[in-house]
């Protein structure tokens, strides 16, 4: 039985509809994900799923009754509130039972015969409802769930406000986790995680027992999770019946055909308008130019298959450094107090090194006290006199209000319109996307434009602090070879393993003191 059913969906962000009538449905207990490249309208599908926006046209319908817990990581929360009141709020109409069945065996000691028996039944229901639903395990669900996700119990005495991005984020999941709601839409929910973390996250999403829409990039844990895969590509969402190998066949298959059908279908029209060309003039053979004319004209046109985007991502090289590029000793980090223990190393000329560790550590904070952004706490570091930096910061908010074309023309103000169009072009922002406002855009072409704007940025020391957030499957593999082919010194934060192993010569792992 189908729990949600979508018909004819049509949405538009400043003029382009990214749905050409779409239609989808989700069955229960059907665990789902969510595929495409950047662009496509995922994220947008979420929050109409969710009813955060609403269609241009078209009907989303959803059983009556059924809960939906949609992960918005930019969700406002009150900055001062615990980690503990924002996740036991999730049991909070347990609590309130509780209270009400208190109060009902306060009755049962005052009430007269009449009343004791009635009263002591509805505390007693009450009761058996509470241990039905876990309540007295409600402490060991918590700390599951704050373990999994690779944090600690210590989070649940901080309040929101001193939470880094990741810790955020995974605060955010870990309370929809908990609510365990009829249907989940999770956006990007990997995101934040290291790769144990995302291990938990796929077991737990494999052996949940209700429905899920997850988007994702990441192919290991699509591959996981997924018993079908809704794929919104051309506007439209094609459904597969299986998991995310069986997919990537299939469609590999699918788009052979089409392609197939589109030539053949091709061939047949231009004969047929020959023909209607060469014969509605003659008196002989009107009619049957015409009668050709009405057949072509019913014909359903059969669609090119759109190809994959290509990309040409590219960090120049402005000569080479000495040998020791940064040395650090015994380098103190944080903001107030120590997060690590104290750093002592060195990164030499053209080396490729990936800075790991858990979320929330302090992978950043290295990053930003190393480019001079935040203040060391204690000890040193050094770069080489002739280091010249490229910097790519972890979810940076640029050109509020701008589009990506006025981005870059500002950051290159010497290009023509044609430069500023083909150096957006390489990294996958069509001419739509590039006069469109930045705020309309997703995370993955965010993504693209400030790896754009590096394109020219000649530098022999890269730092790049978790750049493959959000991207696409194909752009992952071409920033790879990108930084693979890069000549210079490269400093690479990421947690996705799969990603960095192929590129960088070694690992610095972070440690909390």
């Amino acid at each position: 039985m189908s729990i949600l059913d979508v018909e004819n969906l049509s949405f538009s962000y400043s003029g382009e509809n990214l749905y050409q009538g779409a239609s989808m449905r989700l069955f229960e207990g059907e665990h789902a994900v969510l595929v495409g490249p950047n662009g496509t309208g995922k994220s947008t599908l979420l929050k109409l799923l969710d009813r955060s926006l609403s269609p241009d046209q078209g009907t989303i319908k959803w059983m009556p009754t059924k809960k939906i817990g949609y992960m918005d990581q930019y969700a406002k929360l009150d900055p001062t509130m615990l980690v503990k009141t924002y996740l036991y709020d999730a049991f909070q109409f347990l609590f309130d039972k509780e209270i009400e069945m208190e109060k009902l065996y306060e009755k049962v000691v005052t009430a007269d015969e009449k009343d004791h028996d009635k009263l002591l039944k509805w505390a007693s229901d009450l009761g058996e409802e509470l241990i039905e639903k876990d309540f007295y395990q409600i402490k060991s669900k918590i700390g599951s769930i704050i373990h999994g996700l690779g944090l600690t119990l210590d989070v649940l005495e901080m309040p929101i406000e001193h939470l880094s991005g990741g810790m955020r984020a995974k605060i955010i999941l870990g309370k929809l986790l908990l609510e365990e709601a009829d249907v989940l839409l999770l956006d990007e929910p990997t995101n934040f995680l290291d790769v144990r973390h995302i291990e938990w996250l796929s077991k737990f999403l494999q052996n949940y027992q209700k429905a899920f829409i997850v988007v994702s990039h990441h192919e290991d844990f699509l591959d996981q999770i997924a018993t079908t895969v809704l794929a919104l590509e051309n506007g439209i969402i094609s459904r597969y019946r299986g998991n995310y190998q069986f997919y990537l066949k299939e469609r590999e298959l699918r788009i052979e055909q089409q392609e197939k059908a589109f030539v053949s279908q091709q061939k047949f029209i231009q004969k047929t308008e020959d023909f209607i060309q060469k014969n509605l003039v003659r008196k002989t053979t009107t009619k049957r130019a015409q009668s050709r004319r009405k057949m072509l004209e019913k014909i359903e046109r059969i669609s090119k298959p759109q190809t994959t985007k290509t990309y040409h991502f590219y960090f120049p090289l402005a000569g080479q450094t000495g040998k020791d590029v940064l040395t650090t000793n015994e380098l103190d980090i944080g903001y107030t107090e120590s997060l690590l223990e104290p750093l002592s190393m060195a990164i030499l000329k053209q080396d490729k090194v990936a800075i790991t560790g858990k979320n929330g550590i302090g992978k950043s904070t290295f990053v930003k006290t190393i480019m001079g952004i935040i203040p060391s706490l204690g000890g040193t570091y050094k770069w080489i006199d002739t280091a010249k930096i490229a910097y790519f910061a972890q979810d940076e908010i640029i050109g509020d209000g701008l589009t990506p074309f006025q981005v870059v023309h500002h950051k290159y103000q010497h290009f023509t319109k044609k430069e500023v169009m083909s150096l957006l072009g390489n990294h996958g922002i069509s001419f739509e996307i590039a006069n469109r406002d930045m705020n309309t855009l997703s995370g993955g072409e965010q993504t693209k434009v400030r790896l754009a704007l590096l394109r020219h940025v000649k530098g022999n020391v890269l730092i790049l602090d978790e750049p493959t957030n959000h991207l696409d499957v194909q752009a992952k593999e071409a920033l790879k070879d990108a930084l693979i082919n890069y000549q210079g010194t490269l400093i690479l934060v990421s947690h996705e393993k799969e990603f960095y192993a192929d590129i960088c010569d070694y690992e610095i792992t972070l440690f909390a003191e």
